[in-house]
């Protein structure tokens, strides 16, 4: 997997999942630009994408720069909590746009100069798109969509050389769900609970995601599209007891 000479994008890279995907990118060759709110150290540009102009901003700036965009990785996401009734019209429009409207915008902007590369997108969806976890409606429905988006995209482009495949990860040791266990009445048990809903009996990395994206971008999955890569531990194929 080298990407010498490679130009990629990887949205919401400060911390997690996206910043293990760009310094491993980052290792294998890649020149990699970062896009959020905040710094991830690499050629950042400042996005918000709860902001819809920010997409065509972000893409004309890697395009500006480098001459060349071979690689995005869509992995920026929000989740607010809270059932339909619990949730305002503002918690469903927030989600939709970050999660699922801004990779299409950014997919759209991309897409002329990922055909002139014959590049590869890897949009970072959840086992929330396939199953759901209680109080996440947005947050499901917006990663189903991207799924979605993901066939609908390889479908259309695939004539063009644009490979286009998504990853469902589980539960993931991110900064968000450290946060949510430091905040239980007894964050040990419930890490211990945590891991053992997987078979492997352990929580999920942002290695163990970054090696499948990584992997998915790279000619090694040259016949690869058009698929939803559930990485979860064996969590989803797991059957709760009788």
């Amino acid at each position: 997997m080298n990407f010498t000479g490679k130009t990629a994008l990887v949205t919401g890279a400060s911390s997690g999942m996206g910043a293990a995907t760009a310094r491993l990118l980052a290792e294998r060759g890649a020149r990699v630009f970062t896009a959020q709110r905040g710094s991830a150290g690499y050629e950042d540009i400042t996005a918000d994408f709860s902001d819809e102009t920010a997409p065509k901003r972000v893409i004309n700036a890697v395009v500006h720069a480098a001459g060349q965009l071979d690689i995005l990785i869509n992995n920026a996401g929000i989740m607010r909590e809270g059932t339909v009734i619990e949730s305002s019209v503002e918690d469903w429009h927030a989600q939709i746009t970050v999660n699922l409207t801004a990779p299409f915008l950014l997919t759209k902007y991309a897409m002329p100069h990922l055909i002139a590369a014959r590049g590869a997108i890897v949009n970072i969806g959840s086992v929330e798109g396939l199953g759901n976890n209680p109080r996440h409606p947005a947050y499901g429905a917006s990663k189903a969509g991207l799924h979605g988006l993901t066939r609908a995209v390889a479908v259309d482009h695939g004539p063009d050389g644009v490979r286009c495949n998504a990853v469902a990860p589980g539960w993931i040791d991110t900064p968000l769900n450290e946060d949510f266990i430091e905040g239980m009445p007894d964050p040990v048990s419930f890490r211990a609970e945590i891991g053992n809903i997987h078979p492997m009996r352990r929580t999920g990395t942002p290695e163990d995601v970054a090696n499948l994206i990584v992997w998915l971008a790279s000619e090694e999955a040259a016949w690869i599209t058009g698929q939803v890569w559930t990485i979860d531990g064996g969590r989803m194929t797991q059957l709760s007891l009788p």
